[in-house]
């Protein structure tokens, strides 16, 4: 295995395991935590996302470059376009949103709840697809 290879599987599971943790693990469970409120629990959600967001960007740039540095097979281009591809969406169409929503939760108006998270949602369980092929189909070449 080369060095950019290696890298490349280094990097797509430690990803993935960023997204598992803090998107399956996290997010739900700090809601459940004693004394953490609604305001609380949205506050310490925007700022982790955040973070966990600009990680994502810098590890699908590293990818890229890596993809694009050699030959790679279709199929593990493919699987990190379909990664990278729901990151852009998250970033771009669904987070602006859930944030508009969290600064109107935040600001103390109460109204139907969103459903937008579930777009989100939706998409972080096709990015966790798209990363275990990626992943599993670098350590076959």
């Amino acid at each position: 295995m080369s060095t950019a290879s290696a890298i490349a599987v280094a990097v797509t599971f430690v990803w993935l395991g960023m997204v598992l943790a803090i998107s399956f693990l996290e997010a739900p469970l700090k809601f459940r935590a004693p004394n953490v409120t609604l305001q609380i629990g949205l506050g310490i959600g925007r700022l982790v996302f955040r973070a966990l967001n600009t990680v994502e960007v810098v590890f699908a740039l590293v990818l890229l470059a890596i993809l694009l540095s050699g030959p790679t097979p279709a199929r593990i281009a493919v699987a990190f376009a379909v990664a990278f591809v729901m990151l852009a969406i998250q970033l771009i169409a669904v987070r602006p949103r859930l944030t508009r929503r969290s600064d109107q939760v935040l600001a103390g108006n109460d109204g139907p709840r969103s459903r937008v998270h579930y777009v989100y949602v939706g998409l972080e369980v096709v990015k966790v697809a798209a990363l275990i092929a990626a992943g599993i189909l670098l350590l076959t070449v």
